[in-house]
């Protein structure tokens, strides 16, 4: 365990994360991930994260401060960025994920995988790759399950149904557009789940089970499966 970061060391085997939009029966995905010993992957936290990782983008990315660290000059007193060559971006960043980790996730001891599913990270396109690549460099071991569901079902579903249709159908294939981006750039620790194909269908999630490198319970997952969720009834 680094004993720096032990928040972000404490989950043994690293960090799984659910992304995803809203009513896409991610909160059932939720609960068959969190069935697997030693596994405990939280629900959603108001995409919190993405609030971290635009913080972390901006001193990763900002031209003047990346000049600054390259040429490792000394700034003075009287220049505006003062400082600037002393901003560790990595040091930073890590140091938020850790806090996150802590104070957020709340692992609890013995886990793990430890995880959140958040159906926010689309809102805010220009922030989603960034979001990504700060959870991919800061949380150990971190995989990515992107789970999708019918946009007709979508569309009927929760708040979604007070929108008009052509403005769901929009928001979810330009979410599904991040998605497939991420994916293709980082296919060895992404995963594409779809609710309808597991709906109902424990087996259809066996590959869910060999992408984590876990054993598949078919009973375990087939009772998870049958059982509604209090939100539903809601």
């Amino acid at each position: 365990m680094d004993d720096r970061f032990p928040n972000l060391s404490a989950a043994s085997e690293g960090f799984v994360f659910v992304v995803t939009y809203g009513r896409s029966g991610s909160t059932l995905l939720q609960n068959v991930l969190n069935t697997i010993p030693g596994y405990c992957i939280r629900g959603e936290n108001a995409n919190t994260l993405a609030h971290l990782a635009k913080a972390w983008h901006a001193v990763e990315t900002e031209e003047v401060l990346r000049g600054a660290r390259r040429s490792g000059v000394e700034t003075p007193p009287s220049h505006p960025w003062y400082g600037a060559e002393l901003v560790r971006p990595f040091s930073y960043g890590k140091s938020m994920a850790e806090v996150f980790a802590r104070e957020v996730l709340h692992l609890p001891k013995g886990v793990r995988v430890g995880g959140f599913k958040e159906i926010r990270f689309h809102t805010q396109p220009t922030l989603f790759r960034p979001c990504m690549q700060f959870i991919r460099t800061f949380f150990p071991k971190a995989r990515f399950v992107f789970n999708t569901r019918s946009h007709a079902a979508v569309a009927k579903s929760g708040w979604w149904a007070d929108m008009h249709e052509a403005r769901v159908y929009q928001a979810l294939k330009e979410a599904e557009s991040l998605f497939q981006d991420w994916i293709a750039s980082y296919p060895d620790i992404c995963l594409k789940t779809h609710y309808d194909d597991y709906n109902g269908k424990p087996e259809a999630l066996r590959p869910l089970f060999d992408f984590l490198g876990e054993e598949f319970d078919l009973a375990r997952v087939s009772q998870v499966l049958q059982t509604r969720l209090n939100h539903l009834q809601q």
